[in-house]
């Protein structure tokens, strides 16, 4: 742990050597099978890093009204832009900073095509459908589960799409590989590819985990070159999840040490239900540098969060030596889907933000303070 005396507790830590290389894959994927890949800010959306990003890719994806606003400030581009309800109130700064709008309905795009259209602005208008099969197995992710309320299903259209409507948008893979999305895609032709001679692009939506190791590359690019040349469509992929996958970690150190009818508990200064939800959501036990799995002989140690709520701990890891106050505890490959989701539980700091650059120093971004905190309520 040497090397990390400059890191404040907690901090999330990002290193750029890795997202390089992340970024480095999915250029190479973009420019062989001659499609968009573009960010998903409801993936990784820490924008201290978008000068680095915008060397490899030039698009990003949002979600709402501010990540459009983020993406056309940090980003320095419109935005491909789906949200899964759109406002009145809103959808003129929209429309103003977007490049894509997708609807999620009919009734949605029957509401605001005719503003888009008396804009005076070009804005390609695409519809989200919903293929209804998804490899998903969690149904908090599932976006394809019966009666979910993501995407348009074929039985509501008829044979002919909207005026104006120039793309199809499927999103139903969650850190998927190649094959999960060759048996969407043939799942989505077989419902909607009488739509794709009607059409400008597909956007086949994000979890498409190329960076992650193991994944066919060769089969991901055979894919979309042969998708792409039968149905003459550009392509856009939108992961969140493979530009910022295994690049950085969450650094935190052992505040107290309690036990209980014979559990023993490191108590952090981080917490699971506010900086690490999609544990407890997914739910899914993170790793942890230097941790085993209990083995018998080590000393277990259950890792508590710092909140109240009495759910807030993960278990069991065993370390090498037995863990000390003031010791610290990493956790790996916490960079997507955490800081995005993240929240302010208890009134307990947000974890820092900062970058080990290529030449190994340690930069701060940013350190919240209770000034951060007091200016999200009222």
């Amino acid at each position: 742990m040497e090397n990390y005396k400059s890191i404040p507790s907690p901090c999330y830590v990002l290193e750029e050597q890795l997202l390089r290389k992340n970024l480095e894959l999915i250029k190479s994927v973009k420019e062989r099978a001659n499609i968009d890949i573009i960010l998903a800010f409801k993936g990784f959306s820490m924008w201290g890093v978008f000068p680095i990003i915008r060397e490899y890719i030039n698009g990003a994806t949002a979600s709402s009204l501010h990540e459009v606003k983020l993406c056309f400030e940090e980003m320095k581009t419109l935005s491909h832009t789906y949200a899964p309800v759109y406002s009145e109130s809103e959808i003129h700064e929209i429309i103003e900073k977007s490049s894509h709008i997708t609807f999620n309905s009919l009734s949605q795009y029957n509401l605001f095509y005719p503003i888009i259209k008396n804009s005076g602005r070009k804005v390609s208008i695409g519809l989200r459908v919903n293929p209804e099969y998804s490899e998903v197995e969690t149904d908090l992710y599932n976006p394809c589960e019966p009666g979910s309320r993501l995407g348009i299903t074929c039985d509501k259209f008829g044979d002919k799409l909207p005026e104006g409507v120039e793309g199809l948008h499927f999103h139903a893979l969650c850190e998927s590989n190649s094959y999960d999305l060759e048996k969407t895609l043939a799942a989505f032709t077989e419902r909607f590819g009488k739509f794709l001679p009607q059409i400008k692009w597909v956007n086949m939506g994000g979890g498409h985990l190329m960076t992650k190791q193991g994944y066919d590359i060769e089969h991901l690019i055979k894919l979309l070159v042969d998708f792409k040349k039968k149905y003459s469509v550009n392509i856009i992929l939108e992961p969140g999840s493979a530009f910022a996958w295994q690049t950085g970690f969450l650094y935190s150190k052992v505040l107290d040490i309690v036990e209980n009818h014979g559990i023993t508990t490191a108590m952090l200064d981080v917490s699971f239900t506010a900086h690490m939800p999609d544990c407890l959501e997914m739910p899914y036990k993170p790793k942890v540098r230097e941790a085993f799995e209990p083995d018998g002989i080590n000393k277990p140690y259950r890792l508590g969060g710092n909140t109240c709520l009495s759910g807030d701990y993960m278990g069991d890891w065993c370390f090498k030596n037995d863990l000390q106050i003031g010791d610290a505890v990493i956790f790996e490959d916490m960079i997507h889907y955490t800081m995005v989701k993240t929240s302010t539980f208890n009134g307990v700091p947000h974890p820092s933000i900062g970058i080990i650059k290529t030449n190994g120093g340690f930069s701060l971004l940013k350190k919240f303070d209770y000034e951060n905190f007091k200016n999200r309520l009222s």
